[in-house]
């Protein structure tokens, strides 16, 4: 599993929305979306950002 279906692991966890986890990345829902399906490529400063906005540990997204 990816670190894009780990994001919507965790979001649809937390019950928050793609434009919710958005707001609080500082980017667009878009992006959000493009990350979760695996057509972004996400770097470690984004995946930083997914992991402060959905309260869980980067590392948590980074696993295999």
């Amino acid at each position: 599993m990816g670190p894009g279906r780990r994001l919507r692991k965790f979001r649809t966890a937390a019950q928050l929305s793609q434009e919710e986890v958005a707001t609080r990345m500082g980017v667009e829902q878009t992006y959000v979306s493009g990350l979760e399906r695996g057509v972004r490529n996400p770097t470690i400063t984004t995946l930083d950002r997914a992991a402060k906005a959905l309260n869980v540990d980067i590392i948590e997204l980074l696993k295999k």
